[in-house]
């Protein structure tokens, strides 16, 4: 009966509604939810009565046609009834404005009437919408995240995937020396150079990248080069072609150049720079490719000319598509930041708390004998990434200083599965998300969310929890102190077969923890330098996109 809304309502929405069905009926009242349509795909009673599912839907779709003709967009609570004493009450449920069901409390019949009971049903109901309106907006928010996060993977692949084929892993110096040296091949010259625009104390400047043969040019002739390029650009021309085999020179050389070619290199998607200012062909220019004095004929003709732009596309190509896949690198990884970032300023008693389990859970996966390098930087940025489901939960709950509530421990317990679903929808995440998913499982099946028993567990997922329990006991909380680092193995030596794998936690007892103590303590600088993610972090993402 779900499925006929399955399109409006989401399933974590469909859980809040049969979690207020069941809280309803410990007040022996009934509660009922309804789609778009006004037909029932819920209904919870509390066993003193039986409600008239007629008179469910025939309320129900009062609510709604009333929403409609009130043409609203606001999400708000406004309660509906078939009249003053009706022991029925309905409220409108949207999203983005659009109706999407109904909820409905029914007091029963013995308590039509009664002003009190009444009263405290419709504020109940008001508040739970109230909730209901929030938690669906804590929903958009995940699944955007989500989704700008998918969409960056998306543009990561397919550049990843681009540079293989180009190998663009090879510095710019050597993919453009071989384009010099192949062409050279071809095309016998005196001398050929490439220059790209680089920016000099400041300045933008065409820079000498690669080259062969006799050719002269200082900052003043790439100057003029460029100038008189742009000039033949503006005219129509598809490169600069002077000589003086038919003519005199249209420019002035130097002594030694009997003929010279230059065509530009063309980049995509980037803006203009003062080289291509004076353009009018809508495009930027990232550099030049030039050659002087033909050896085998007497001149540069228009068949050399395109045989130059070919190569120079080519290159152009290659350093944009490797500028922008390295761009789209550090997007990425400041992403994986701003998320660690964002459950830090969700939690704050637990800052730096990710960072540190992803430097644990791979110093323990290094120690773990059969792991390849793949596998290790995975578990890295699943440690990294564990507690991604804490942007699910509500603030007062992460930040409260007191003993939690029963309700507040359940909803803390569903992070894990929160952090799997956001990171799910990523093909490329699948390989971390076990990690994620069962970082708070026990090896006594004591855990959560799933209660898994010893060998269940992923390793990824031992790996982590070990790891992430180690720092929350050596870290200061508001409502302990921390531990020293004995006291923290003693009790993790404890809790070996029940809590934590017994493989798994002899492994870390014995490696070296003084020193793992002595790199957390000192910021990771002796690992990393100073910027642990940017260094270490961005060598892991390739491990998610080959």
């Amino acid at each position: 009966m779900l499925n006929t809304i399955e399109r409006k309502l989401t399933l974590l929405q469909l859980h809040e509604l049969k979690k207020f069905g069941d809280k309803m009926k410990k007040f022996g009242v009934n509660f009922a939810a309804c789609n778009a349509e006004g037909e029932i795909i819920l209904l919870c009673e509390g066993g003193k009565f039986k409600s008239s599912k007629k008179q469910l839907i025939e309320l129900s779709r009062r609510a709604l046609n009333q929403n409609n003709k009130a043409g609203s967009t606001e999400t708000d609570t406004q309660l509906c009834r078939f009249d003053e004493d009706s022991q029925l009450l309905a409220t409108v449920l949207k999203s983005d404005g659009e109706a999407i069901g109904a909820a409905l409390i029914d007091l029963g019949r013995e308590q039509q009437g009664t002003s009190c009971e009444g009263r405290w049903a419709s504020e109940m109901l008001k508040l739970w919408t109230g909730n209901f309106y929030v938690t669906a907006e804590a929903e958009k928010q995940i699944e955007m995240v989500s989704n700008e996060l998918a969409q960056t993977y998306e543009e990561l692949v397919l550049l990843h995937k681009i540079s293989i084929n180009m190998k663009i892993t090879e510095p710019d110096a050597n993919f453009l020396q071989m384009a010099c040296d192949s062409l050279a091949g071809i095309v016998s010259v005196e001398g050929m150079a490439i220059l790209l625009e680089k920016t000099v104390e400041g300045e933008k400047r065409l820079v000498l990248s690669a080259g062969l043969g006799l050719i002269d040019l200082n900052e003043r002739t790439a100057d003029t080069l460029k100038n008189r390029l742009a000039e033949e650009l503006n005219s129509g021309h598809e490169a600069l072609l002077d000589s003086e085999v038919d003519s005199h020179f249209k420019y002035d050389w130097p002594k030694n150049i009997k003929s010279i070619i230059a065509v530009p290199f063309w980049g995509k998607g980037r803006p203009a720079s003062h080289f291509a200012e004076e353009m009018q062909t809508g495009g930027s220019i990232i550099g030049l490719m030039v050659a002087i004095n033909r050896i085998d004929k007497p001149d540069f003709d228009s068949t050399d000319a395109k045989l130059f732009n070919s190569v120079a596309n080519g290159c152009a190509i290659f350093i944009d598509n490797g500028r922008l896949f390295r761009d789209l690198e550090e997007l990425f990884v400041g992403s994986l930041k701003a998320l660690t970032s964002s459950i830090d300023a969700k939690d704050p008693y637990t800052r730096g708390h990710s960072v540190r389990v992803a430097f644990i859970s791979r110093w323990l996966a290094e120690k773990i004998d059969g792991l390849t390098p793949e596998q290790i930087h995975k578990i890295y940025l699943a440690g990294l990434l564990h507690d991604i489901g804490k942007m699910g939960i509500d603030d007062a709950v992460l930040r409260k200083k007191g003993r939690l509530t029963e309700q507040e421990m359940n909803d803390i317990r569903k992070h894990p599965s929160i952090g799997a679903n956001i990171l799910g929808e990523i093909k490329q995440m699948h390989d971390i998300v076990p990690g994620v998913l069962c970082h708070h499982e026990r090896a006594d099946g004591k855990g959560y969310p799933h209660g898994l028993v010893g060998e269940q567990i992923p390793l990824m997922g031992k790996i982590i929890g070990l790891a992430d329990s180690f720092d929350a006991m050596t870290s200061e909380r508001t409502y302990r102190s921390a531990m020293t680092v004995e006291q923290a193995l003693a009790e993790i030596q404890k809790g070996l077969g029940t809590q934590f794998d017994e493989k798994i936690g002899t492994v870390f007892i014995n490696s070296d923890i003084y020193q793992l103590w002595d790199i957390i303590q000192d910021g990771f600088a002796e690992i990393y330098g100073s910027d642990s993610l940017s260094e270490y972090g961005t060598a892991a993402i390739g491990a998610l996109v080959r």
